[in-house]
């Protein structure tokens, strides 16, 4: 069977109200033009949050620039029919005037893997909203590497291996490649630093593509702060690849996750059905959607919504008890994002105009203070 694209690629081209969900012209502005495009094999449109999802299949391989400048081309489309609307943030992610080949670094998010398909190709699209690529590290870590999530890297003989995790440096732009069980204390020590390092895939030790995340960081990109990066995942299913409901288990689970109002705040993140992917209270809590697909050659038969389902009820109670928690801190730390994520906000112009308001300290009142910690220097 020949070889089949997923892509799932993202953007924030204007929402209502304020940044709470996609409207319906959008969604059918999209549709209506994907419909035109001969390359594009099928396609499914949806949106979590405000953002606007395009989930496609096609057989031009990962990083295609034809396909790149079709998803750009629907975003710049939707974003005009947004600002008709005067709809909020309209063109929020579009961080560049043309395409230039690639969208990835232009704004929107994308996740892609080619595969040939097997016999069966169950496949769950995760799409989150109000957060950071980080948010998929820890249950990519737990679907892939964690007996106490999947069982079946103890029970089946076709997981038992385990996997290979490709992790990014996202400040010194490396990657680096980690095999589970043998490094598994290494991928830890890494991806538990939130803001800099995160799994970008997930492969077999064959070499067959597990997982794939959207990485992209929007305030890294426009060197301000224009929007939380709200990420996608793709994560195979079933016959040498956790089971679908390992996938899923991990978000029973709401983990703290980097975003919520202004981007800057940590919060849970909430499993829902797609219909209440819509963050409003702080805008939030963070909201994750999974919509799960058959592949037929490169149709998509589906899709379930995977977390439409009261087994998660207690995941989403918890994530509002943890919100009442959090929310309580007020502009404090834990709630409040440490100061290396708050660089793209408005506190560098705070500091600057209280700069000149410091006074230094005397030497004896120095005692006791301990110079800044540095991360130590990489050795090859």
């Amino acid at each position: 069977m020949d070889a089949v694209t997923l892509s799932v690629i993202k953007a924030d081209v204007g929402s209502y109200v304020g940044h709470s969900q996609v409207h319906p012209d959008l969604l059918a502005a999209a549709k209506k033009l994907l419909a035109r495009q001969k390359l594009i094999e099928d396609y499914h449109v949806t949106n979590c949050g405000d953002d606007l999802e395009l989930i496609l299949t096609h057989r031009e391989g990962v990083d295609s620039p034809e396909i790149h400048n079709i998803a750009w081309d629907v975003f710049m489309h939707c974003t005009e029919v947004a600002k008709s609307l005067k709809l909020y943030g309209a063109g929020q992610d579009m961080l560049a005037d043309s395409f230039a080949g690639n969208v990835r670094g232009m704004g929107p998010g994308v996740a892609e893997m080619e595969i040939v398909p097997r016999k069966s190709e169950p496949v769950i699209v995760f799409m989150a909203d109000k957060t950071s690529p980080s948010a998929f590290s820890l249950p990519l870590y737990r679907i892939f590497a964690d007996p106490f999530c999947s069982a079946g890297l103890i029970l089946d003989p076709k997981l038992h291996d385990g996997f290979r995790f490709e992790v990014l440096d996202i400040e010194d732009g490396r990657r680096i490649l980690l095999d589970t069980p043998e490094e598994l204390y290494d991928v830890l020590a890494l991806i538990g630093i939130v803001s800099r390092y995160l799994v970008k895939r997930v492969y077999r030790k064959d070499g067959e593509i597990a997982a794939a995340a959207s990485t992209e960081k929007l305030s890294k990109i426009a060197g301000e702060y224009v929007g939380k990066d709200d990420p996608v995942a793709i994560v195979r299913c079933q016959s040498g690849f956790p089971a679908v409901g390992e996938v899923l288990e991990p978000f029973a689970f709401p983990h703290l996750v980097p975003g919520f109002m202004r981007g800057s705040h940590n919060g849970p993140l909430m499993p829902v059905a797609q219909p209440d992917a819509h963050p409003r209270r702080f805008d939030g809590p963070p909201r994750i959607i999974a919509l799960g697909f058959q592949l037929n050659g490169s149709r998509l038969v589906g899709p379930v919504d995977l977390f439409d389902d009261p087994s998660f009820e207690g995941a989403r109670r918890k994530a509002n008890e943890i919100a009442d928690y959090m929310r309580s801190h007020g502009p404090f730390q834990p709630h409040l994002l440490g100061v290396e994520d708050l660089e793209y906000t408005t506190l560098p112009k705070v500091l600057d105009r209280l700069h000149a308001r410091f006074e230094t300290l005397a030497a004896s009142e120095k005692k006791g203070f301990s110079k800044k910690a540095k991360m130590p220097a990489a050795t090859h």
